[in-house]
């Protein structure tokens, strides 16, 4: 495929900008500020997951109650600092030792002072910190339930183009999708700044039903939370859903975690070990209770739940017994398939942890045990070979961490009740104001399993990995930056399409220059190289071959005006290209942003292009979407994609936004597979959101 030769490409590439400059819009989105290195993490997460998109979406919520409360750099507590996400654990320990030996900050300009605190951080940081000398007085308890804000968020999506599910006769075949197309997610949720939250969820796919039928109780899936910090000796108090993170991944960790990136930096996992849930993924959380006691420097913590969940029953008629073959992630309950799987199982889960930290040192002891009323036995597949089995399981840890100087080690050792192990340790060092590293290694057994976590690996989850990663950040001066990192590992057991134990490496490089805060251009290069089975001869055994894939990419953010940026990225990707399956991909974009200040309305617009052999050469992009929301598509094959972004706000209380999105392949007769197939060579999505904040 000779991409880069075709007129219509090149044209593309060229006339896009022009044209959304010359638009006419007025468009302003009010979601909170998303870095590049931030639109890369939640690219690499999708990708790294098979497509999935996460439905987390408390980083953003977070992010934007920090922007309606900012965090007082006075009287913020490290916890509290690592919360933001942005902050590397020495830069934490360096504005607490700062503010410990000169006092409290008296303008927000001083904090530039901090060792390792470099412009690009404090540009990051600025829309989410304040500087008060205000006393930092006790909160009422009556004071927390009448002075906080109310929400009501109501959003709907759907695709307009029918799908299979929807068109087939239901008298002729077992499983079709009886409800409607759209999808709806409904939150209310009460705040008083980082102290006290609850609130109800709801949610409904696509294709289920509502109020009728099998979901005769509305909305398929129901969350409800209470959560709330700082009671005395109480830290932390969840009630109803929440979820758990502890350690550095290892036996427990379900909120959003960052792995491999440009961030080459972070490294470490960094959260509250409780926080409320009310997103709208229907797996990743726990339900019942849970609590946080702190005294000086010692820090208790405690949890139990109950839930169903669902999973792939099988009866076994011969033996009497029923079992478990695997648990169900989508969440979807449409078809009558989807249904049987439905809470077919049931799971309690209780553990705690226990933290000493003193002075720069940390040390905390983790554990969380399962139990199951139906036995768990997976398929007789020789990777599944260690998998979670029966109807216990139970992992153990304990983690540390400690700084001296400009040097920040961290790590955590678990076992399963087996006593199978899992190690993973790390350093921070800033070997000057303008260069920081990072080394992590983790020696991970094939035997190890865990549930529900989320450490720093190659690999989806924490098993079957050993590994060494490196990377270093240099800035020599404010206007360019530099980041490389290496990743050398190997797999000891067979994998998921990988028959064979394996190696593997991953480089990467980019390039930032960022002069002032009107543009920002970086260029990237990556290279991996992991094994996978390679059989297109059909032989007796296919063998296990290394698949190199390639990936180039050049993207630049330009601030035309105040309200209107501009944002262009041109991509390639080399897959396997000396090999026998070589696939060669191409994408280009190009963003309108328009965010006028002191006015109601904002929005974006891209206009997109895309080309490849296959779907081993395919590519994610990041796009802008409503607010809590962000929407990352895989694209293979040739076509383009639009789609145009609107938000409104009717009022100081109320807020709407539009969003319509179309994929457009040249070389497609249907798009999709199974239930989902659309007759035709498009995809439209539309979606609907209002706030009412009261």
């Amino acid at each position: 495929m000779q991409l880069m030769t075709q007129p219509r490409t090149i044209i593309i590439c060229l006339i896009t900008g022009i044209l959304l400059l010359a638009i006419p819009v007025r468009l302003q989105a009010q979601q909170p500020p998303i870095s590049s290195n931030v639109e890369q993490q939640l690219e690499g997460i999708t990708e790294n997951t098979e497509d999935a998109e996460t439905q987390d979406d408390s980083f953003l919520q977070q992010m934007r109650q920090f922007l309606r409360n900012p965090i007082n750099l006075n009287t913020a507590d490290a916890a509290t600092l690592k919360e933001l996400l942005i902050l590397t654990p020495l830069q934490v320990q360096n504005l607490i030792s700062y503010r410990s030996l000169f006092g409290n900050f008296i303008n927000l300009y001083e904090i530039q002072a901090i060792p390792n605190w470099d412009l690009a951080t404090i540009e990051k940081l600025r829309p989410y910190i304040t500087v008060s000398n205000e006393a930092k007085l006790a909160t009422a308890f009556s004071e927390r339930l009448s002075d906080g804000t109310h929400s009501l968020l109501a959003r709907m999506t759907q695709v307009l183009e029918k799908s299979r599910g929807y068109l087939v006769d239901p008298t002729t075949v077992k499983n079709y999708y009886p409800g409607s197309p759209q999808r709806y997610f409904v939150r209310y949720k009460y705040q008083y700044k980082n102290l006290l939250q609850y609130g109800v969820v709801g949610e409904k796919d696509a294709g289920e039903e509502f109020f009728k039928g099998s979901q005769r109780q509305g909305f398929d899936f129901y969350s409800a939370h209470l959560f709330a910090r700082n009671i005395g000796i109480i830290k932390s108090l969840a009630l109803g859903d929440y979820t758990v993170n502890l350690g550095q991944g290892l036996i427990q960790w379900q909120n959003l975690a960052f792995k491999k990136s440009a961030d080459v930096t972070n490294v470490k996992r960094q959260l509250a070990k409780l926080r409320p849930y009310n997103s709208a993924g229907e797996i990743n959380f726990h339900r019942g209770a849970g609590i946080t006691i702190g005294k000086n420097n010692w820090e208790a913590t405690g949890f139990v739940s109950y839930r169903n969940l669902d999973a792939n029953l099988v009866v076994d008629t011969l033996n009497n017994e029923d079992f478990i073959s695997s648990f169900q992630s989508s969440g979807l309950h449409r078809t009558q398939s989807e249904l049987e799987d439905k809470n077919a199982q049931r799971q309690i889960a209780y553990g705690g942890n226990f933290t000493y930290d003193i002075n720069r040192l940390h040390l905390g002891v983790n554990t969380i045990q399962y139990h199951f009323k139906l036995p768990v036995q997976r398929n007789p597949e020789p990777y599944n070979i260690y998998a979670i089995s029966g109807t216990r399981w139970g992992n153990t840890s304990i983690d540390y961490s400690y700084t001296v100087k400009n040097i920040h080690v961290f790590g955590e050792l678990a076992v399963t009740n087996k006593m199978d192990k899992a190690w993973v340790n790390g350093v921070l060092v800033s070997v000057d104001s303008r260069v920081d590293m990072a080394l992590v290694y983790r020696n991970i057994s094939s035997k190890y399993q865990s549930l529900y976590t989320n450490a720093f690996t190659e690999s989806t989850f924490p098993t079957n990995e050993e590994g060494m990663y490196a990377g270093i950040s240099i800035r020599p001066n404010n206007f360019w930056r530099v980041d490389v990192y290496a990743d050398f590992y190997r797999f000891p057991w067979l994998r998921y399409l990988v028959e064979s134990p394996s190696p593997g490496a991953d480089y990467f490089a980019q390039l930032t220059y960022k002069p002032n805060r009107q543009l920002e251009i970086y260029a990237r290069y990556r290279t991996e190289s992991k094994a996978r089975n390679f059989n297109p001869f059909g032989a007796v055994m296919g063998p296990v071959e290394q698949r190199p894939r390639q990936n180039f990419r050049w993207q630049m953010s330009y601030r035309v005006s105040s309200p209107i940026t501009f944002r262009n990225r041109i991509e390639m990707t080399l897959f396997d290209r000396k090999g026998a399956g070589k696939q060669t991909g191409f994408l280009a974009y190009a963003d309108c942003i328009y965010k006028p200040l002191m006015k109601k309305y904002s929005g974006s617009v891209r206009l997109q292009y895309f080309e490849t052999d296959g779907y081993d050469s395919r590519m994610y992009a990041f796009e802008n979407d409503v607010l809590y929301s962000f929407s990352i598509p895989v694209f293979y094959d040739k076509g383009y994609r639009y789609y145009a972004n609107f938000n409104y706000d009717v009022s100081k209380k109320l807020s709407i936004w539009l969003r319509w999105a179309q994929t457009v392949f040249s070389n497609r007769t249907s798009v999709g597979t199974g239930l989902d197939q659309i007759e035709g060579n498009r995809r439209t999505e539309v979606k609907v959101q209002a706030l009412y904040v009261f």
